[in-house]
């Protein structure tokens, strides 16, 4: 299943010159990621024109020396990424992941990073994660509900820092009908702030050249979903809303009285020595390095690597690496950050016949394997991360425009990792327990 693309690509204007850089709440740096010492090709001068050929690179299991035996989903990998680059995407690169502990590695990237300067796809490059933000939002709520210090059932409203909107005008919505499971799972009923047609307009459409750079607080932004009236009664089915992480984002600040950004730093990153992922608040500036990201305006490309991201917040702010998110999902999955009951709640997807969990969602494939993550899109950047049940096998792969133009095509770069030892129509993977 491919989620909803939270931001449409922009729609007119041309690249402004970067403003001074705002407010970039400080990545922890803990040290490179193991077996991540890859090197990225040069590419031809002329690769904005004709983008070069897809390539992989391995990194042998870690211990060991001389070159990795090939591997079957190699081949497989490097033509999905080719797809997406015919789809149109400037360029596309995946990062592969085995063992849950020291990797073995499998970097794979076809097209360009820069259409300017035909520059690669680099495995340390940033970008912009979008949605996946939310899975690390969801962790932290489920330790605090572990903690004893919230549970899934208490009201939004009553966990909102001093001063936060929890109604919104006559006929608006309402956040005391609200639990911290349905904001999880979005079943909330919430309007989805990005589809506010102003906003939208500001946010992704004509214009975003003018207001790609503005700054905007959670209360206000939450002010305008909560004057529209919520698509559908809390609890009564699912309606993707980046709303609810948000929400989310204030429920954590009220419960522990700091930002969301610093406990998943206290908790999550530190712990997992993730130093390339960072909450850059309103700085509109990537860490180096980093290609660019471009929006789709009809048949050109339009470069918004920079922008202001407190347009997204909770729902989507974070910059990070492939190597980061591997890291990140594999722990997860792994069942290193949470206690198996909330383990159990975060894949749990009772509550909205099959298609979300707690912060995760599962894509059956086609071969009968499972796996178990999320996905993002911000303006110029699409980012997908998917894993076995175990965490012991992960894929993410990117694409440096938004949104993904082909969803089948996404869905194949798992296809090829995850089935390229099985043919079609496997036994299929029970999965985790239900809770």
């Amino acid at each position: 299943m491919t989620m909803r693309p939270p931001y449409p690509a922009p729609a007119g204007g041309l690249r402004p010159a970067p403003r001074p850089a705002g407010r970039r709440r400080a990545a922890v740096h803990t040290g490179l990621l193991a077996a991540l010492a890859l090197t990225a090709c040069t590419a031809r001068p002329d690769a904005a024109l004709s983008p070069p050929a897809a390539v992989a690179h391995r990194q042998p299991t870690a211990g060991t020396t001389g070159p990795a035996p090939r591997d079957p989903a190699d081949g497989g990998a490097v033509s999905a990424l080719h797809r997406l680059v015919a789809d149109g995407a400037p360029g596309a690169a995946s990062l592969t992941t085995r063992g849950g502990g020291d990797f073995a590695t499998r970097f794979a990237t076809a097209g360009v990073a820069d259409l300017h300067s035909g520059r690669r796809i680099g495995p340390q490059d940033h970008f912009r994660a979008g949605s996946i933000t939310k899975t690390l939002v969801a962790t932290v709520i489920l330790q605090l509900v572990a903690e004893g210090r919230l549970t899934l059932h208490d009201s939004a409203a009553a966990h909102l820092p001093p001063g936060v909107p929890a109604r919104g005008k006559r006929g608006g919505s309402d956040l005391r009908r609200v639990t911290i499971r349905q904001l999880l799972d979005h079943t909330s009923g919430l309007f989805n702030y990005t589809a506010d047609p102003r906003l939208s307009r500001q946010l992704s459409g004509a214009g975003f050249g003018a207001h790609r750079y503005d700054s905007h607080t959670p209360g206000e932004l939450l002010r305008i979903a909560l004057d529209h009236p919520p698509v559908a009664p809390p609890g009564t089915r699912f309606a993707y809303s980046n709303t609810n992480y948000l929400v989310l984002g204030l429920v954590i600040e009220a419960v522990t009285g700091h930002p969301y950004d610093a406990e998943i730093r206290r908790r999550i990153l530190v712990p997992a020595g993730l130093g390339h992922t960072s909450f850059p608040g309103t700085d509109p500036l990537l860490p180096e390095p980093h290609g660019r990201g471009y929006a789709r305006i009809g048949h050109r490309h339009v470069d918004a690597t920079s922008l202001d991201p407190s347009r997204a917040g909770a729902a989507g702010e974070m910059i990070t690496t492939l190597g980061d998110l591997n890291r990140f999902f594999s722990a997860l999955l792994g069942g290193k950050f949470l206690a198996p009951r909330q383990m159990a709640e975060i894949r749990s997807e009772k509550g909205t016949d099959g298609t979300y969990g707690l912060g995760l969602y599962a894509t059956a494939l086609p071969c009968g394997i499972t796996v178990w993550g999320h996905d993002g899109d911000i303006n110029g950047s699409y980012t997908r991360t998917a894993g076995t049940a175990d965490g012991r096998h992960v894929v993410s792969y990117r694409i440096n425009t938004a949104p993904l133009p082909d969803p089948a095509h996404g869905t194949a770069v798992l296809t090829a990792e995850f089935c390229a030892r099985r043919p079609t129509g496997g036994r299929p993977d029970p999965g985790p327990p239900a809770p």
